[in-house]
C-alpha cells in the first residue's frame, strides 16, 4: 500500500467503568496534516487513540479507515500504523542501538532496508553519537526521540503519538515538533494528542476534546478568530461550562 491514508470516527462512544470516555465523537482526519487532538487530563484523548487502534472496541459507532478515498478493513491499515504511547516504553537496560535491532526483529524489516532506515533515523533525531547509551541514561527528549525512532522503523503510514512531548523541556519539545514536521511533509497522517494548549497552533487541524466531547475544531488561526478569543487556553475556557 502506498496510498495516502485517512480516518474517520463516526459517533463513537466509550465507557471504561463509571467513566464515559467518549461521548459520541466523530471527527476526520487526512494524510499530508498534522492533527492536534488537544485537552485536558481526562479529556478522552489515550481512549480515542487506543480506538483508532483497535486495542479498545467502541460500544456505539464506527472508525472507518480509507486509502486514496477507498475504504480498506482494519486488517489490512494495522500493519502500517504505529503507535507511541504516553507512559514511558522503552527498556532501561538497552541501549539506543540494541533497541533499533530489538524493534527491527520485531517489524521483521529487511536487513539492507534497515541499514538505510537506521542511519536516516540517527541523523534526524541526532542520536548517532549516543548509540551505546542505555535508555534509562537518556534525557527526557532523547528518550522521546529514541521512542518515535523504534516507531518509524516500520516506516508508517499513520502515526498516533500519545502525549509525545509531556515531560520534555522546551528546547527538546521544540526539536521533537520539527522532527514530526518533516515526517508530515512525507504526506504520512499524524494524529498529537496533547495537553499542552501552545502545541496546539503547532498543528494543521486541531480537534479539541472536553469530558469525551468535540468542543471545536479546526485550522488553528482559524479556529481562533471564529471562536473571538486569542488563545486556546480561553477557548477551553469558554467551553468548559457547556460541556455536562
Amino acid at each position: 500500500m502506498t496510498g495516502q491514508f485517512s480516518l474517520r470516527v463516526n459517533e463513537v462512544r466509550k465507557r471504561l467503568g463509571t467513566n464515559q470516555a467518549l461521548a459520541g465523537v466523530s471527527l476526520e482526519f487526512v494524510a499530508g496534516k498534522m492533527h492536534g487532538i488537544i485537552g485536558p487530563e481526562g479529556a478522552g484523548k489515550t481512549t480515542l487513540m487506543r480506538t483508532l487502534l483497535g486495542l479498545l472496541k467502541p460500544d456505539a459507532g464506527s472508525v472507518e479507515y480509507f486509502e486514496d478515498g477507498k475504504p480498506l478493513e482494519f486488517a489490512a491499515v494495522r500493519p502500517r500504523m504505529a503507535y507511541m504511547p504516553q507512559q514511558q516504553s522503552l527498556y532501561p537496560d538497552l541501549s539506543i542501538n540494541e533497541h533499533l535491532e530489538f524493534f527491527r526483529a520485531l517489524y521483521q524489516v529487511p536487513a539492507e532496508e534497515y541499514r538505510t532506515r537506521r542511519e536516516e533515523l540517527l541523523e534526524i533525531t541526532r542520536l548517532g553519537p549516543f548509540v551505546d547509551r542505555a535508555a534509562a541514561q537518556l534525557s527526557g527528549g532523547m528518550y522521546k526521540k529514541l521512542g518515535l525512532m523504534c516507531a518509524l522503523l516500520r516506516s508508517p503510514e499513520i502515526m498516533l503519538l500519545d502525549e509525545p512531548t509531556n515531560g520534555v523541556d522546551p528546547i527538546s519539545r521544540r526539536e521533537f515538533w520539527e522532527l514530526l514536521y518533516r515526517l508530515a511533509d512525507r504526506q504520512i497522517l499524524i494524529l498529537v494528542a496533547t495537553a499542552y494548549m501552545d502545541e496546539a497552533e503547532r498543528c494543521s487541524d486541531v480537534h479539541l476534546l472536553e469530558s469525551g466531547r468535540v468542543v471545536a475544531e479546526g485550522e488553528p488561526r482559524a479556529l481562533l478568530a471564529r471562536e473571538h478569543v486569542g488563545s486556546f487556553d480561553e477557548l477551553f475556557l469558554n467551553h468548559a461550562g457547556a460541556v455536562t
